[in-house]
């Protein structure tokens, strides 16, 4: 069969037509994997664990955290990088540790957090910007510039301070910070690109910490898990735009807090490991639009509590 030839034209307009695709963050190329990274298991773990989309086959990084710890933020910047920011390596880090896509291999910013904190969460706006919020009880917000790295410190920061919550994102429009220590049902959300901050009307079904989030653009965020005294199955859905809140009828299969999240957007949600009274390896994968929820076969390398998620997916 003849090869087929394009005209040099033809060859210009695809190329524009690429380049605008790339330019416009609407849409979405398909995601590549999730990533579960460091947590406690009798120590700091420094591992990291790689979900590939949508085998969900998993695999563990040659090149780990440049340090093992417990409970950080992630956030992402999808097909270029993800990122594990704060949490607990024997004391409060301020370290934030780069993981280059395809690659996946590790750097640490020359700039880390505006300050040492433990238990923060993050969100992001993929191609824009990724957040680590909250932490150690604090209220402080930073922003890190896609793709410079630089850091900021947001005006306004959580409407009141706590640690050990969850983030989750509507990429373009909004990051949301949800329940956290001192038992908070409140679920903050930051709009993009302005960042100013509002709080829903409507927070967390039951005000706990140590909650999984899960995004699924421009349709719903999600917070699972977590403990409001005991540890929890339920998963909270906040659809997007109204952010109205439902609670799924099937929850997380045990009962579990300090859990990582991530996300294949439009495909599912994954909430991985955690403390279950013992700790926990699995992965529950929440189908969407469905919410129907199975356990992967293959759960991470080893029972770990306090594992970050992000993901090389909207």
């Amino acid at each position: 069969m003849p090869i087929k030839s394009f005209s040099k034209s033809s060859i210009l307009e695809y190329a524009k037509y690429s380049s605008l695709l790339a330019g416009n963050a609407r849409f979405r190329l398909p995601g590549v994997a999730g990533y579960a990274a460091g947590g406690y298991s009798s120590d700091y773990v420094s591992t990291v664990d790689k979900f590939a989309f949508p085998s969900d086959s998993k695999s563990t990084l040659a090149t780990g955290l440049s340090a093992g710890t417990n409970d950080s933020g992630g956030m992402y910047n999808q097909n270029v990088a993800g990122y594990s920011g704060g949490g607990d390596s024997g004391s409060a880090t301020a370290v934030v540790d780069k993981f280059t896509f395809p690659a996946d291999t590790r750097t640490t910013l020359g700039t880390g957090l505006s300050v040492a904190r433990l238990s923060p969460t993050g969100f992001s706006n993929s191609g824009t910007a990724g957040y680590i919020a909250g932490g150690g009880g604090g209220t402080v917000v930073d922003k890190f510039a896609f793709p410079t790295d630089s850091r900021t410190t947001l005006g306004t920061g959580l409407s009141v301070g706590r640690s050990a919550l969850c983030g989750f994102s509507n990429t373009d429009v909004a990051g949301y910070a949800a329940g956290g220590s001192g038992f908070s049902a409140v679920v903050d959300k930051f709009a993009f690109p302005s960042d100013s901050r509002t709080t829903l009307a409507t927070g967390l079904s039951s005000a706990r910490l140590g909650t999984a989030g899960m995004s699924n653009q421009t349709v719903a965020g999600y917070a699972a898990g977590g403990y409001t005294g005991s540890r929890v199955t339920t998963v909270d859905k906040f659809a997007f735009p109204s952010d109205t809140r439902t609670t799924l009828g099937t929850g997380l299969s045990s009962a579990r807090m300090y859990i990582a999240g991530f996300s294949n957007s439009a495909v599912a949600g994954y909430s991985a490991g955690g403390s279950a009274a013992p700790v926990t390896s699995a992965v529950d994968k929440f189908a969407f639009p469905a919410d129907t929820r199975t356990t992967l076969g293959t759960g991470l390398t080893a029972a770990i509590e306090g594992p970050t998620g992000f993901q090389d997916a909207a």
